[in-house]
């Protein structure tokens, strides 16, 4: 299996994260980047392939271009606006509010592009988010030439990326955009598998009245976890795509014999879908020590459903989401990929 990566993901260097009421160090860190290579290493994968670099035409098919604009000079404008901290969005056009004007003033238009207030925007952000999707895009085009199977190592993640909003650590969907990219290559149909212990909402709503990219996320129960307002079991699509959604919410502590029969469900699902190629949003936050999830995944576990993924026989691409107990993410992560190799035997 091939891997794609970029050192422009250490561009993005947040110092401040709000969690439990503190601005503490972010969770997501260039440090997971560096143990799940390290980790591939050690188990004598190849060595990453480079990006390459593509335009802003595949992120304007998924994402508003206001938005991109905003993204592409929100850090400048904030400098610009005396501000010395990270850009954290502090106000929403909340329910009682207007949501159909953009204000002028840059701390309005973060709040307005904001669906949560733990992500901060620094220097360097945009660079990081740009390679990112360079990197999904290049994996993409490697199954476009034949190949079975590809990784993209992508930091910042992107599956809280919706059209028009950034949150939850993403600016960009990365999958998304590369769903897209299949699908306008050729491909008849694509399907996302969302496999991050969050809910795949920003996936989930670019694709929501589609039926040509089916969208599935296993996830805890966004009662109790984040997103908390998408990703529940009666969403399922609207217009062309009514039956082309399907959430998989999974209560507290859920271990491997609850998430793994979700899993067997999502998996007979894609199979009656009958796609050309499969993405997955290979977040590893299920793990049973992740310091900000709830699942009671192993590390063995990986193995296991990467296996079970790799038997459906579909063309697959991984993108790399969550995943946060910085030690084990390397071994989560690359157990996946062994198991789906096992079963694939390449």
């Amino acid at each position: 299996m091939k891997i794609i990566y970029s050192p422009q993901h250490h561009l993005r260097q947040p110092k401040t994260e709000l969690h439990g009421g503190e601005l503490v160090t972010p969770f997501e860190c260039r440090q997971r980047v560096d143990y799940i290579l390290k980790e591939l290493a050690r188990r004598d994968y190849s060595t990453p392939l480079p990006e390459n670099i593509y335009s802003l035409k595949p992120v304007l098919a998924v994402h508003d271009k206001h938005y991109v604009d905003f993204l592409s000079t929100v850090w400048q404008h904030w400098c610009d606006a005396g501000y010395k901290g990270e850009a954290i969005p502090n106000v929403w056009p909340a329910r009682s509010m207007r949501s159909d004007i953009v204000p002028e003033h840059i701390e309005g238009q973060l709040g307005y592009y904001a669906l949560a207030s733990e992500s901060s925007i620094t220097r360097g952000t945009w660079e990081a988010a740009l390679a990112a999707k360079d990197v999904a895009l290049t994996a993409a085009d490697l199954l476009l030439k034949g190949d079975q199977s590809a990784f993209a190592l992508c930091r910042p993640p992107g599956h809280h990326a919706a059209s028009n909003q950034f949150g939850g650590y993403c600016f960009l969907n990365n999958a998304a955009i590369a769903a897209q990219h299949l699908r306008d290559q050729g491909a008849a149909r694509v399907v996302c598998l969302d496999v991050d212990f969050h809910h795949g909402n920003g996936t989930q709503q670019i694709f929501y009245q589609r039926d040509d990219v089916m969208t599935i996320s296993l996830h805890g129960d966004p009662a109790h976890a984040f997103p908390y307002f998408l990703g529940y079991a009666d969403e399922t699509g609207t217009g062309k795509g009514k039956g082309f959604t399907h959430n998989y919410p999974l209560p507290p502590a859920a271990d491997y014999v609850t998430w793994g029969a979700a899993l067997g469900q999502a998996l007979d699902t894609i199979q009656q879908y009958d796609c050309d190629y499969l993405v997955v949003s290979l977040g590893v936050d299920t793990y049973e020590n992740d310091p900000i999830s709830f699942f009671k995944l192993t590390s063995d576990d990986f193995f296991d459903y990467g296996k079970r993924i790799g038997a459906l026989g579909i063309p697959t691409l991984f993108v790399m989401e969550g995943g946060y107990a910085v030690e084990e993410i390397g071994i989560n992560t690359a157990n996946v990929l062994d198991g789906f190799q096992a079963a694939n035997k390449v």
